[in-house]
């Protein structure tokens, strides 16, 4: 018990234990008179999490860049957002024009795609709203609707370039799987333009580690059990000490049970429905936020042995949770991971 309750505070912090679309600011100063600065909100479709400590409250102003990211680029949802622009135009043949923010972002989900053979799949738009987990709509859909829609994915179809990008008719754009990703990079640039001496920030399942803590200690930051019977159940937990962005994709997160199946939001790009690596959670660690957020997506639908070769490409690190309850690591992640549940057990690769 007393491993679990170490992980315990910060677990509560950034994963975001807090009612939906609440608001929530907070000033204190830590043990060293340093400002501790809190903010929880609602955006981009999940809950914000900031502790920041430093001489300036720069919560509001990251929360504002994250709604500003989800309105004017990257949601589909958000009417003459980039994305949604982009999504108009599908079959049209013109090129949309995009912010450089953008043109990047689409860039290296490209890129991620092509080295992951197409299991991370920015073109799955149409397919995720078939599905629509986590929307107003789940649903279980016909194999035959599937069918239908499936020529209608593959990330070869979308062409980005300096003049801006174009898809096909029928092919839609979501960036759901690296957005809150790329919230946590945005945060890193504002934490980098100002006077910050440590901060974690949360978006959903992606996390910022930045900095130091006033004590100087290292942080500590806990995974989600995926079969936990609520939020507040850990699997275990990471010790960090340097600056590195951590994301967790897993089955547990948002789904829909059907005859007893669970059918989750983590869908297969070649096959149109809910991966089944025989994964049930994935957590990756590494140096960029869209990546970490994309690996873990990535990683989740390739599977264990499937993802080593990805890892290794993007020297990132993971714990890898199967349906057996099985706990895998990568070299790097050993002297990070600690498993505290007696539930799981740890196997060597």
């Amino acid at each position: 018990m007393k491993r679990i309750k170490k992980y315990l505070s910060i677990s509560l912090m950034v994963f975001c234990i807090f009612l939906v679309g609440c608001k929530s600011s907070a000033v204190e100063k830590s043990s060293d008179n340093q400002n501790a600065y809190s903010y929880t909100g609602f955006a981009m479709g999940t809950t914000i999490s900031e502790q920041i400590y430093g001489k300036s409250d720069l919560t509001k102003d990251i929360f504002s860049e994250l709604q500003s990211l989800e309105d004017n680029l990257i949601s589909w949802r958000v009417e003459n957002s980039e994305i949604s622009n982009l999504n108009k135009s599908a079959g049209s043949g013109k090129r949309t024009k995009l912010s450089s923010s953008t043109e990047n972002y689409l860039k290296k989900v490209l890129q991620l795609s092509k080295d992951s053979d197409g299991a991370l799949d920015p073109t799955i738009g149409e397919i995720a709203r078939l599905w629509d987990i986590g929307g107003d709509n789940p649903r279980v859909p016909e194999q035959e609707e599937i069918d239908e829609l499936l020529p209608y994915v593959g990330y070869k179809n979308l062409d980005v370039n300096d003049d801006g990008a174009v898809i096909p008719e029928g092919f839609k754009i979501d960036l759901g799987a690296v957005g809150k990703g790329i919230g946590c990079d945005i945060s890193k640039e504002i934490l980098d333009e100002n006077d910050v001496d440590g901060a974690v920030i949360s978006v959903g399942g992606s996390i910022l580690v930045y900095g130091q803590k006033p004590d100087k200690s290292p942080w500590k930051i806990a995974i989600i059990d995926p079969r936990g019977e609520d939020e507040s159940s850990i699997l275990g937990g990471l010790t960090i000490d340097k600056d590195c962005y951590i994301s967790t994709s897993g089955d547990y997160e948002k789904y829909i049970m059907k005859d007893g199946v669970r059918y989750h939001h983590i869908l297969d790009p070649s096959t149109g429905y809910p991966a089944d690596s025989g994964l049930i959670s994935v957590t990756i660690v590494c140096d960029n936020g869209l990546l970490s957020d994309g690996l873990s997506t990535a990683c989740f639908i390739l599977g264990l042995e499937k993802s080593q070769s990805l890892l290794e490409k993007y020297n990132a690190e993971a714990v890898f949770v199967d349906k057996d309850k099985n706990v895998y690591m990568t070299d790097g992640m050993k002297d990070m991971f600690e498993l505290t549940n007696d539930n799981y057990k740890i196997v060597n690769n």
